[in-house]
């Protein structure tokens, strides 16, 4: 069994001798940390290109590195296809019956044949089934179907809400991410999206950057109410009504308006927010494959969706520390389309940022193409890593050559001829790669899929694979919980009551459905605490917004039934509303100065921040951080350490290992110089004994003393061959002594390797759980609010919840 399980390496196949058509040995390990230089790969359709793809974020997972993958085809979502026992009954739903009637079998057969496949290519590559257990442990793969059901529902709604480090953000990051999700929906609706000359981006985009600023989420309800009357009134040098008409600001809000009430799209709004932290881990902190399936949509909508998986990765990576290991892999299996070299559609510029900037936040990205003439070579020469696959036509070929002649600009090892010769023998699962760590580019076969690879899965097929799938929960406690729900009935309905001036109003989202909106008030509070423990270096502020209902009259809020909200809060109603009663206390603008002071009194009697301490690794979490993304922090942690500490015992037994290489190739010279003196020993024996009796035969007539002298000096030299191949013996005893010590050296570092390994995993490091209560002086409350909650009439005839669980 080769070795190919180290920690920080992924084994992606072995190298190929297209000469000798054979494999080498050894395996191929390709080191993690090279992927934060990012990596392309191109080859046509049954290249292998997915595969060895497929096979990197396997290895990833492996090693506790989370991914999205972005799949246009549907091909990614095979990672769920992971069959350890390898029965034929495990790939029977699977196989394809088309198939097996071309091949004249039933499906049961064909799923035998499969699993007998599986099984031997596995073991061709050395991979024992027992190594899929392990990549299933590892990670769980989720699929997500944004705008349809058929996967985990995924919500683009957080979408609009503004980055959680506005007020520290670079204002080009603002501008990118604001312009990256303007132009993306106003792609779903068939609008122009240009940032110059678009008005309507122009307009939106103005709209978004003052609702933000205000720290304000939008909705699309509140945004289209906000398109007919901005919060501004100037545009630029111009007033608005000279740089946009009101009738046609009309027009762009009833077209994201269609787009709101069309049947289809309340599935949108549905299902986990589109939250990073949350898709790359889990609630126990262990990493996830995201596979975002966009293979059912449409052009504008897959663009739209891209665009902004591509605007929270960025922003969730500029939240992270900086770092030299791979913490994340953001994987597209198409790039067609969303990186082209001179148009600007809305996901190229999120897409050259993260090529340009990921690396220093242990983000990396690996894009692949079967379309490798359209595409911005330039952008992609941020790439360091190319894999190149079977091409179709020499015109592919000649591209991707071309553009890895870019990026490797200035390199005094790139040999255009040698290259183009390399890439012209390619066969299927054989690549080109061309690493800038290493020093040479080499071919190699990749390794055989732990999972199996199908072909595109179909949304049923989708379904049925993630069947008994947990959805993720939203990222910032969003739910409103259910006793919370039940807390805010009350009878009878109305029109919308007359606040005092000086108490605001906020309006949670409606989700679209059948049936009027009746909004229901709750209070809506806003506080920053200070929470401080010195013991555990702990000194931060928690900014808190939390939902809680109104007592019977009014008179207080009933701060102990809150529940954190992070959903769309609006300024304006759903159109043809009504509202329950408010009761009068809360008619009355003081009272809002008694709810705030009683807010106060409860965060300080009962509001606690939970702290988790990690003693192994000298970490604390936030007051704000769940255990799930502290563990998610403390596995970057120890993966950071523990590669640190590989180095460093790697150089440790370097030392050790160079000197007994240098003593084994002086044994091994030995050992030849011997051997060559037995032989030229034996070939000096041969001749005196022949000259001697050449001599005595042929050159005289009777045996001479100087004839027996001769024999007699050949039949010594024959003694002293015994002696030399004893030399030889012992020699060659000593050259496989030091072998045996060399491979002695190599085991125990891998062992202690090993042990560093199980020593630094954060899933099963003990965390300390402490409760930090705030300090009373630094308890600062902010807004609080009138909070209206919309609700229907459900099927059993009683008010049900028509916001965003």
């Amino acid at each position: 069994m080769i070795d190919y399980e180290k920690l920080g390496a992924f084994y992606l196949g072995k190298a190929y001798d297209p000469a000798a058509g054979r494999l080498a040995e050894e395996p191929l390990l390709y080191d993690s940390k090279d992927l934060t230089t990012h990596a392309v790969c191109v080859g046509m359709t049954g290249s292998g290109k997915t595969g060895l793809c497929l096979t990197m974020l396997e290895e990833a997972a492996i090693d506790g590195i989370p991914a999205i993958a972005i799949d246009p085809k549907g091909d990614i979502a095979n990672l769920a296809l992971r069959f350890p026992q390898l029965q034929p009954q495990d790939f029977e739903p699977w196989v394809d019956a088309a198939e097996a009637a071309r091949k004249n079998v039933s499906v049961a057969q064909l799923a035998a044949a499969t699993a007998t496949k599986w099984r031997e290519g596995l073991a061709e590559w050395q991979q024992e089934p027992a190594r899929i257990e392990r990549f299933r442990a590892a990670a769980a793969v989720d699929i997500y179907t944004p705008g349809a059901t058929t996967g985990l529902a995924l919500s683009v709604l957080r979408s609009f809400a503004p980055p959680p480090d506005l007020a520290n953000m670079d204002p080009a990051a603002l501008r990118e991410r604001i312009n990256g999700v303007t132009a993306g929906l106003l792609g779903l609706i068939g609008r122009d999206a240009d940032p110059l000359q678009s008005r309507d981006h122009i307009l939106i985009a103005n709209i978004i950057d003052a609702g933000w600023r205000d720290g304000q989420t939008l909705d699309m309800p509140s945004l289209i109410n906000r398109i007919q009357k901005p919060p501004f009134d100037k545009v630029g040098a111009f007033d608005l009504e000279t740089f946009y008409p009101a009738s046609e600001r009309t027009q762009l809000a009833m077209s994201i308006n269609n787009l709101l009430a069309s049947p289809g799209f309340s599935a949108w709004m549905q299902g986990a927010a589109l939250d990073v932290q949350q898709l790359l881990f889990g609630m126990d902190g262990k990493p996830r494959i995201a596979v975002i399936s966009i293979a059912h949509l449409g052009d504008a909508e897959r663009m739209f969706v891209v665009t902004l998986i591509l605007n929270e990765l960025i922003a969730w990576m500029r939240r992270q520390s900086g770092t030299g290991a791979l913490r994340a892999l953001l994987y597209m299996d198409e790039i067609f389309g969303f990186f082209p070299p001179s148009a600007n559609p809305p996901s190229k510029v999120p897409m050259l940022t993260l090529l340009k900037q990921a690396r220093a936040f242990g983000v990396g990205c690996i894009l692949a193409t079967q379309n490798p003439v359209d595409l911005d070579y330039k952008g992609l020469s941020n790439c360091g890593t190319w894999f190149i696959g079977r091409l179709q036509t020499e015109r592919d070929k000649q591209r991707v050559v071309e553009g890895l002649q870019s990026a490797l600009a200035g390199s005094s090892e790139f040999d255009k001829g040698q290259i183009d010769s390399l890439i012209s023998q390619l066969e299927q699962r054989v690549f080109f790669m061309r690493n800038v760590h290493d020093d040479a580019p080499l071919l190699f076969k990749s390794r055989w899929a732990l999972s199996y690879l199908r072909g595109p899965l179909t949304g049923a097929e989708i379904t049925r694979v993630m069947q008994g799938q947990r959805a993720v929960e939203p990222a910032a406690a969003a739910n409103i919980a259910a006793p919370l729900a039940t807390a805010v009935a009350a009878t009878g309905t109305a029109a919308r009551p007359n606040v005092p001036a000086g108490v605001k109003e906020y309006f949670l989202g409606a989700l679209p459905g059948d049936g009027a909106i009746v909004y229901r008030p709750m209070l809506l509070g806003r506080a920053k605490l200070h929470f401080v423990d010195s013991k555990r270096s702990v000194d931060q502020w928690s900014t808190l917004q939390i939902a809680a209902p109104l007592n019977d009259d009014g008179s207080d809020a009933l701060w102990d039934e809150a529940a954190n909200i992070d959903p769309a809060l609006g300024d304006a109603p759903t159109t043809g509303a009504t509202f329950a009663d408010l009761p009068a206390a809360a008619l009355r603008s003081k009272s809002y100065d008694q709810y705030g002071k009683s807010l106060a009194a409860n965060l300080y009697e009962k509001r606690r921040a939970i702290v988790f301490g990690c003693r192994e690794l000298g970490q604390h979490s936030n007051p704000d951080e769940t255990e799930s993304d502290f563990r998610a922090r403390l596995a970057h942690t120890a993966r950071e350490q523990r590669d640190a500490a590989v180095a460093e015992l790697r150089k440790k037994y370097a030392d050790r290992a160079s000197k007994l290489q240098d003593s084994l190739r002086r044994a091994e010279d030995k050992v030849e110089v011997q051997k060559s003196q037995v032989t030229q020993q034996k070939m000096q024996t041969a001749l005196s004994v022949g000259a001697g009796i050449l001599g005595a035969l042929l050159g005289r007539r009777r045996v001479t003393a100087g004839n027996i002298g001769r024999v007699v000096t050949a039949a010594r030299s024959a003694s002293r061959i015994g002696r030399e191949k004893d030399d030889v013996t012992r020699a060659s005893e000593s050259a496989e002594v030091l072998r045996s010590r060399l491979a002695d050296l190599e085991r125990e570092c891998a062992a202690e390797i090993d042990r560093l390994g199980a020593d630094l995993d954060a899933s099963t490091i003990a965390l300390e759980r402490t409760e930090l209560a705030p300090r009373k002086s630094d308890i600062a409350i902010g807004e609080i609010a009138l909070l209206w909650m919309p609700f229907r009439k459900g099927s059993d005839g009683f008010p049900a919840p028509a916001y965003q669980r």
